[in-house]
C-alpha cells in the first residue's frame, strides 16, 4: 500500500516550471531515492508535499489528499521532514531542539502546564526514543555546537523522527559529510526503514542513494526520466547521461 501518492504533480515559479507533471508514490516501509542534476526539482517537489510552496496536481497521503492543508496540519498527520541547512538552535540542548519540535501547543497548554507542572514524561520518552534510534542518546544533554557534523546530521534526523511521522522526506542530509559519516547515516536510514519507516531520501550522495534505497525516481528538467531499483539504473543511459556521469557503471 501507497504511504504517498502524487499525480501530475506540477510547481511553477512564475514562467519556469520545477515540477513538470511527476507521478511518484512511497509505500510502507519503502525507502525511495529521488535523484538528479542541480536545478531538477528535487526540493521543489518536497516542498510542494510538505505544503511549502504551491502547486497543481494531486498528493495523497495515507489515503487522504493533501489539498489545502498547511505545512502544520501535514506534521500532525505525519508527515515529517528535514531540511537542506540544520536550522539548529545552537543556544538549545539537543534535548532541547527536540522538545520545540516534539510540543504541539495548544490554547490549553499553558493550563495544563499550570495544574499538572510535570507532565513531560511523554515528551522526554518521545525525545530518548528518536535519539537512540539515531544512536545519539549519549548526546542528549549537549550543544549542537559540541558534536561532530555527521552527528548534527543525525540530530537533525531526530528532531523529524520526535513527531512520529508515517513518512519523512530527507532533503540533502549527506551534504558536507565525508564518506564515514555518510555510511554512518546511511545505516541509520535502513534501519529505520526496516523498522518500518516510510521515506523519501535527495541527495547528491551517490554512494549513499544507491546503496541504501529499496527504489529510485530520477529527475531531469523537472520531470521523472527514469525509476526502478538502484542495480537497474545503475545501467540506465538516460540516468548517465543526465546526473551519473559516464564512469558511474564501471
Amino acid at each position: 500500500m501507497s504511504v504517498l501518492e502524487t499525480k501530475s504533480l506540477t510547481v511553477r515559479y512564475g514562467g519556469v516550471t520545477a515540477v513538470n507533471s511527476v507521478d511518484l508514490t512511497v509505500g510502507e516501509g519503502e525507502l525511495v531515492g529521488l535523484i538528479g542534476p542541480n536545478g531538477a526539482g528535487k526540493t521543489s517537489l518536497i516542498d510542494a508535499v510538505t505544503g511549502y510552496t504551491a502547486a497543481s496536481g494531486e498528493v495523497t497521503f495515507a489515503q487522504k489528499s493533501l489539498s489545502g492543508c498547511r505545512p502544520h496540519t501535514r506534521v500532525r498527520m505525519g508527515l515529517g521532514r528535514t531540511f537542506q541547512t540544520l536550522e539548529l538552535f545552537e543556544d538549545m540542548t539537543i534535548r532541547e531542539n527536540l522538545a520545540v519540535a516534539a510540543e504541539r501547543a495548544r490554547w490549553w497548554s499553558l493550563v495544563r502546564d499550570m495544574l499538572y507542572p510535570g507532565n513531560g514524561g511523554a515528551t522526554t520518552s518521545k525525545i530518548e526514543a528518536a535519539l537512540d534510534s539515531v544512536a545519539l542518546g549519549k548526546h542528549i544533554d549537549v550543544f549542537p555546537s559540541e558534536l561532530p557534523n555527521g552527528n548534527r546530521k543525525l540530530a537533525a534526523v531526530a528532531r523529524a523522527l520526535v513527531t512520529e511521522p508515517q513518512l519523512l522526506l530527507l532533503d540533502e542530509p549527506a551534504s558536507g559529510l565525508n564518506s564515514t559519516e555518510s555510511k554512518d547515516l546511511g545505516r541509520v536510514l535502513r534501519r529505520l526503514a526496516e523498522d518500518g519507516l516510510s521515506m523519501l531520501l535527495v541527495d547528491h550522495d551517490m554512494d549513499l542513494v544507491l546503496s541504501v534505497t529499496d527504489r529510485i525516481y530520477v529527475l531531469d528538467f523537472g520531470r521523472v526520466i527514469a525509476e526502478g531499483p538502484p542495480d537497474q539504473l545503475r545501467e540506465d543511459p538516460r540516468v548517465i547521461a543526465a546526473y551519473l556521469g559516464h564512469g558511474a557503471t564501471q
